[in-house]
C-alpha cells in the first residue's frame, strides 16, 4: 500500500507549467511541523516535495499561494536521472491525488508572516472552490 496524507504549508508561490503532450502541473514544497520537540525544545520542520497534474493542479494554483495551509492525498513516487558528471540523483515526491485548501491566497495576505491565525480562521475554513474531489480529514 502507498498512501500518504499530509497537511503543511506550501514554501513558495506556484506556477503552472504545461507539457508537450498538453497536460499540465504544478510542483511545490509543504513545510510540515512534527508534532513533537527536539532535545533542544524546538520543533522540526520536514520539507516533501510534492506534485500535482490536470485540473486539480489549476485549482491550487488560482486558489493558493506561499503560506496556504492544504491538506493532500496521494502517493510516494520516485525516479532518478543522471547528470552530465554521471553521478545519479534521486528524487522522492508525493504525486497528490486530492488537495483540500484550508486558507487561501486572499486569507494569507491579509496576515503578514510573522502573524498567527486568529482564532476565527483556524476554527473554520476559508471559502475556496474545491477541487474535484475532496481529502477526508482525519
Amino acid at each position: 500500500m502507498n498512501q500518504v496524507a499530509l497537511v503543511g504549508r506550501i514554501t513558495k508561490d506556484l506556477t503552472l507549467k504545461e507539457h508537450t503532450s498538453g497536460r499540465v502541473n504544478a510542483t511545490f514544497v509543504l513545510a510540515i511541523n512534527r508534532s513533537f520537540k527536539n532535545a533542544n525544545g524546538e520543533v522540526a520542520t520536514d520539507f516533501v516535495l510534492c506534485s500535482v497534474w490536470g485540473r486539480t493542479a489549476e485549482n491550487l494554483v488560482r486558489h493558493c499561494g506561499k503560506g496556504s495551509l492544504v491538506g493532500v492525498s496521494g502517493s510516494i513516487h520516485t525516479r532518478n536521472y543522471e547528470r552530465e558528471d554521471r553521478s545519479k540523483v534521486y528524487i522522492t515526491e508525493v504525486v497528490c491525488d486530492e488537495i483540500r485548501f484550508l486558507s487561501s491566497k486572499s486569507a494569507r495576505s491579509k496576515h503578514s508572516e510573522n502573524t498567527a491565525p486568529s482564532s476565527t480562521e483556524s476554527k473554520q475554513f476559508e471559502e475556496v472552490k474545491p477541487t474535484e474531489q475532496a481529502l477526508p480529514i482525519f
